[in-house]
């Protein structure tokens, strides 16, 4: 009898009103006594089934009076089927009808054992709430291809719409990994069209195709230092270090935040607070800029202080038109 086979059949010998003596189980399982401890302890530590010794009954069995229930190979304790059904109440917010039909038969089944420990799963999600800003509708059918497409490690033929010219462009590209920025779905590949690692929107691929060939593989530091370095999603090598000065009121929020993961900060005496960050591309850096107004202040480098300077000029100029 293989282990995994062996360790199955502690739940069927163990489960019911009696319980087993050692020397029983031992003569059953045919096994020695040194293998019957490294099966207990695997039982309990890796597999958490409560098997207990119940000195009443002189022996062994599964401990069905604690509050966990069991799935196919797994014992889950009330916190846990909690935590696990408040997961994929945040997964089908996150993304509604990506991950729910696939996820709703376990839902199911761990509803079931809530409502035999007398707790509620439905109001989870009047507890739960996600809030969206800035959600770009998706295409589940291309999600589900490149998702597919990016675990198996194939090539896929995308038809992609470049927001930025206003074209749509045929491309392959081998898929590298997922990203979700943002409340949007992107993914980084390398493009044989361009020979070099992109970021591509999801929501801007209409359509795609898998390829029966193996994706280009890339370095997963590689990976990081094109796609990770610089600012936000824009990808590429780090061409400069932003030094923002934030307002004392508006730092009280900023200098708890993570911008990027190799920031650097620290707080002035009057309490502003300097962030530094590296940054690939300015674009997305200059709109969060100026979606903080007066409250912080560009000191260097002076391309992007010019850049955010001009910006601010311009919408004042269509605010000053309509004056």
């Amino acid at each position: 009898m293989s282990e995994i086979d062996r360790l199955y059949s502690y739940r069927t010998l163990l489960t019911g009103h009696r319980a087993l003596p050692r020397d029983e189980i031992l003569n059953k399982l045919e096994i020695s006594q040194a293998t019957f401890k490294r099966d207990l302890a695997k039982l309990r530590d890796r597999l958490n089934i409560p098997v207990v010794f119940d000195r009443d009954l002189g022996g062994y069995r599964i401990d069905n009076t604690d509050t966990h229930q069991e799935l196919p190979g797994l014992w889950f304790s009330q916190d846990e089927i909690l935590a696990l059904l408040t997961i994929q109440n945040m997964l089908e917010q996150l993304e509604p009808g990506l991950l729910g039909p696939k996820l709703k038969p376990l839902q199911q089944r761990l509803d079931d054992m809530l409502t035999g420990q007398g707790l509620s799963a439905e109001t989870l999600s009047q507890r739960v709430r996600l809030v969206h800003a800035g959600k770009r509708r998706l295409k589940l059918k291309c999600f589900e291809l490149i998702a597919k497409a990016t675990l198996e490690r194939k090539q896929i033929t995308i038809q992609h719409f470049n927001r930025q010219t206003g074209k749509m462009v045929e491309r392959t590209i081998s898929p590298q990994q997922l990203v979700h920025y943002r409340d949007n779905w992107y993914v980084d590949a390398w493009c044989h069209l361009r020979k070099e690692v992109r970021s591509f929107a999801v929501d801007a691929i209409t359509e795609c195709e898998q390829l029966d060939v193996d994706a280009k593989e890339l370095d997963t530091d590689q990976l990081r230092s094109s796609m990770q370095s610089g600012y936000g999603i824009f990808g590429g090598a780090v061409k400069g270090w932003a030094k923002l000065k934030f307002t004392p009121e508006r730092a009280r929020w900023v200098k708890h935040e993570e911008w990027h993961p190799d920031q650097k900060g620290h707080e002035e005496s009057d309490g502003s607070y300097v962030l530094e960050i590296p940054y690939s591309d300015e674009r997305e850096l200059i709109g969060d800029i100026l979606r903080y107004g007066a409250d912080v202040q560009v000191n260097c480098p002076v391309s992007l202080k010019d850049r955010v300077h001009s910006e601010f000029r311009k919408v004042l100029k269509k605010y000053e038109g309509d004056q």
